[in-house]
């Protein structure tokens, strides 16, 4: 396993230029890796990780960085550990802080609200890790209640269109 997270990052998150420059696009990756370490982190805030945040997480991942199944597996599995590894939720969310516009921002924490509400239930853990990744990526606060708002709205559509 550690060959394919190597192959991975060395591959995708941290392509090299021929001349063994990092590419601008390794920083892209880096943020992806971020991004999906956060949302691996809210399905853990409850201590009991369901199949439908899991779906949640790679449907995001996918969805949002337009990759293949393979490519996101592999950054799925990466970034699961990475954040088994991570001491706070600090070192990924100064990446997306520095990274990312603001609309990127409010997209990261859209996708959290997202995973939250995957299993049709918001735990307060979960949503105090949103609420913390919200602030330290510089989100106001209106924008977290819109996001969260629209996530939970559109988790009960989804509940409802399904038999």
């Amino acid at each position: 396993m550690l060959k394919a997270i190597q192959r991975f990052y060395n591959d995708v998150l941290n392509p090299r230029e021929p001349d063994g420059v990092t590419s601008r696009e390794a920083s892209e990756h880096t943020l992806r890796l971020a991004t999906a370490a956060l949302l691996i982190e809210v399905t853990r805030a409850d201590r009991k990780v369901t199949d439908a945040e899991r779906e949640a997480v790679t449907g995001a991942i996918r969805d949002t960085f337009d990759l293949s199944e393979r490519e996101t597996a592999e950054l799925v599995e990466l970034a699961d550990a990475e954040a088994r590894e991570a001491t706070s939720l600090f070192q990924f969310t100064h990446l997306i802080d520095k990274g990312f516009d603001l609309e990127q921002k409010r997209h990261v924490v859209a996708l959290l609200w997202r995973v939250v509400f995957a299993d049709a239930q918001m735990e307060k853990h979960e949503e105090a890790v949103v609420r913390r990744v919200a602030d330290l990526i510089h989100v106001p606060h209106k924008d977290f209640i819109d996001a969260k708002l629209a996530a939970r709205d559109a988790a009960r559509q989804d509940r409802e269109k399904t038999p």
